[in-house]
């Protein structure tokens, strides 16, 4: 048996118990292993489904570019889905997302265009504008906007949903997710809260993003906003894609907390994942020490991989510039 191409090997990613990072928790916690889809991330379901979803609608033709702001991940999966049907991509980054992501984008054919992260979004050299206006300038391009476009939830409603109640026997009691875009969350929760209408959605955000206080008071505080350095989680902006009625409730975690548990999972899990991962695990086993009961099954999806942090969070001198280790 063989694929046809690499996006077939997209989904299916095994659970892994946690063990020693989670022990005296009651009940049952799992991790959502996405780094083994071929781009290494969550973000592949959604992107193919993006470009699948454009070419039925005649917004994505035969030799067109595909145009996205991204912070690494999402345009890996664009990449991939892109070789196998034969577009071309250009990639708008934030200048504070590692340097491996721009690396790995340009590896595997992609033109990958830098703006300054320190800006506002409707600020015309923020990644959002110049990936618009990228699209605007460029004949026979699609941007798929990840934020906005509801086929992000849609993916995650279709496969990240099914698996995980598949592979739980139906007995998932809480899920737990970063929240970026919020396809992944929104899609997965949708499925499972109709499966089990009981099950808690916990949304894990950073210090820096509107997302919390937006959740519980219904006001977008811009004073909420600032730099932070997690990448992938949080935003300064309301994405479609956040459906906060799916969202239980929000935990904030510090960059730091986050960086340190990303390192504790690849040296006591062997779990080699990406600095959200971290972001996920601190933040749900917070809750869970609290709330978990030993009857509950609780499952933390880890989004990607550590190669896209060497430069970072795995690296010892970083770590201690940033007086984290």
């Amino acid at each position: 048996m063989y694929l046809n191409n690499i996006v077939e090997a997209i989904g299916n990613t095994p659970l892994v118990k946690l063990n020693k990072v989670a022990d005296g928790i009651k009940g049952t916690v799992l991790a959502k292993v996405e780094y083994f889809n071929p781009g290494n991330s969550v973000k592949d379901r959604m992107a193919v489904r993006m470009v699948e979803d454009a070419e039925k609608a005649g917004l994505l033709k035969p030799g067109g570019t595909i145009i996205e702001g991204t912070s690494g991940n999402t345009g890996m999966g664009l990449a991939l889905a892109a070789i196998a049907k034969g577009y071309k991509c250009i990639f708008v980054m934030s200048d504070k997302q590692s340097k491996e992501k721009q690396d790995i984008l340009r590896a595997v054919g992609a033109e990958v265009v830098i703006c300054p992260v320190d800006v506002a979004p409707d600020d015309p050299r923020s990644y959002y504008s110049v990936a618009r206006r990228l699209n605007a300038e460029t004949p026979n391009s699609f941007y798929p906007n990840q934020y906005d476009n509801l086929s992000n939830t849609a993916a995650h409603y279709e496969s990240t949903g099914p698996e995980l109640w598949a592979q739980t026997d139906g007995k998932i009691t809480h899920l737990a997710c970063g929240v970026g875009t919020g396809g992944t969350i929104c899609g997965t929760a949708k499925y499972l809260k109709e499966q089990n209408p009981s099950l808690i959605t916990v949304g894990l955000d950073t210090y820096g993003s509107v997302f919390k206080k937006y959740k519980e008071t219904g006001v977008f505080d811009e004073n909420e906003i600032y730099p932070y350095k997690t990448e992938g989680i949080g935003e300064d902006i309301l994405p479609k894609n956040v459906d906060f009625d799916l969202i239980d409730l929000f935990i904030k975690v510090t960059d730091q907390d986050a960086a340190v548990m990303t390192r504790r999972l690849a040296k006591e899990e062997g779990l080699f994942v990406g600095w959200s991962c971290g972001s996920a695990v601190y933040g749900a086993l917070e809750y869970a020490r609290e709330h978990l009961q030993e009857d509950d099954t609780m499952v933390i999806i880890l989004p990607d991989h550590g190669t896209r942090y060497l430069g970072k969070i795995y690296n010892d001198d970083w770590m201690r510039e940033q007086g984290w280790l």
